[in-house]
């Protein structure tokens, strides 16, 4: 078995794992009335009281798929392995610590999401937890952000904002059937190409096993969802999206001939990211509180243009899917390719600034 077949196992058992676990979950929601109403915020639009444990469900799946993997490659004997797989299994136990502790923040900042989706924690609360989770990775989990950075003190603050930056971008971007798992599973998939592409097994490892959870748990939440991912899907996706962004590695010596590799994280999710920044600008222009929800999101934007809910949701996938593999080219091609392909990410985002922006909503 070679590491491609190993991606594929990886991904197909979180994804069954995940196939397994959403409707059990849903039921159990069902059965506890956890559940989320469409009085319960005004900027709701959903028409029926919904499951919102489609973020538990997915963390399960991961670290499952995750706990399945240590025990065989423990017990690796029984598996028939190349030699390349074989040579680099030893490494295992050079970083079971510090997974050990980036699976534990995934624990803690789903059960945050989950408390959130439970007794609706006032935002300063809920920043609180974010922020504790965002230290443990990095003090424990050894997630740092270091390009052309020589402090440590800048790194750690640079590491702890962009977790805490990635969390929310998703967090905000879940308000419509599907549109937060797609966005997810594309920007997952693509890392994990990434961290394929440079060699890292492990973290594209982690990147299938989110990719399939991820890939599982949309089966029942794109349009019409039967289930919500809630506050602890968001924040799960949000964290394993910053860690596995912040571990691959995007220039590599006598392959990339440009620093501007480091754009890549930057483009893989600009949509989260694009959106989140223009919502957050909307909200002070507008002199209301960031952390409240309304209709200025770009999937909100399209639906006000004349699409229905389902086009806008696959346009922002559509979206999100061009502009980060399209930048993927950069981690080989000289500086010429790398300036033509960030230009043309750069004007994609004008083209969704000027669509979106084409409706102006001030009643939201």
């Amino acid at each position: 078995m070679v590491w491609w077949q190993l991606y594929l196992v990886v991904f197909v058992m979180a994804s069954v794992f995940s196939l397994v676990f959403t409707p059990l979950f849903e039921k159990i929601a069902r059965l506890t009335n956890f559940l989320d109403r469409p009085d319960q915020h005004t900027h709701n639009r959903h028409e029926k009281p919904t499951p919102v444990l489609g973020g538990v469900a997915m963390f399960l799946a991961w670290i499952a798929t995750i706990t399945v993997c240590l025990l065989a490659a423990f017990s690796s004997q029984s598996i028939r392995l190349n030699a390349d797989v074989n040579n680099a299994l030893p490494g295992i136990p050079l970083i079971s610590s510090r997974l050990l502790f980036l699976c534990l923040g995934a624990f803690l900042i789903t059960m945050v999401g989950f408390v959130d989706d439970h007794y609706r924690l006032k935002a300063s609360t809920k920043f609180i937890g974010q922020l504790a989770v965002a230290v443990l990775a990095v003090w424990l989990g050894g997630i740092r952000v270091t390009v052309f950075i020589h402090s440590e003190i800048v790194s750690w603050a640079a590491s702890i904002f962009w977790i805490l930056l990635i969390i929310n971008a998703i967090n905000f971007l879940d308000n419509m059937d599907g549109l937060a798992a797609g966005i997810s599973f594309i920007s997952m998939v693509l890392l994990t190409t990434v961290a394929i592409i440079s060699g890292q097994h492990f973290v594209a490892a982690l990147g299938a096993a989110g990719a399939g959870s991820i890939i599982g748990f949309w089966f029942f939440n794109h349009a019409p969802a039967s289930i919500f991912m809630g506050d602890s899907g968001s924040h799960f996706l949000g964290y394993t999206l910053a860690i596995l962004s912040v571990s691959a590695t995007y220039y590599i010596p006598n392959v990339s001939s440009t620093h501007l590799t480091m754009l890549i994280p930057l483009f893989i999710l600009a949509i989260p990211l694009f959106d989140a920044v223009a919502v957050v600008l909307i909200r002070l222009y507008l002199h209301k509180p960031i952390y409240i929800g309304d209709h200025n999101h770009i999937s909100h934007r399209f639906v006000h243009m004349g699409m229905d809910k389902k086009r806008a949701v696959l346009l922002v996938h559509l979206l999100s899917f061009v502009i980060g593999i399209g930048v993927l080219p950069l981690m080989w091609g000289d500086v010429k390719t790398a300036v033509v392909i960030v230009a043309q990410s750069l004007a994609f985002l004008l083209i969704i600034t000027i669509l979106q922006f084409s409706v102006v909503d001030n009643n939201d």
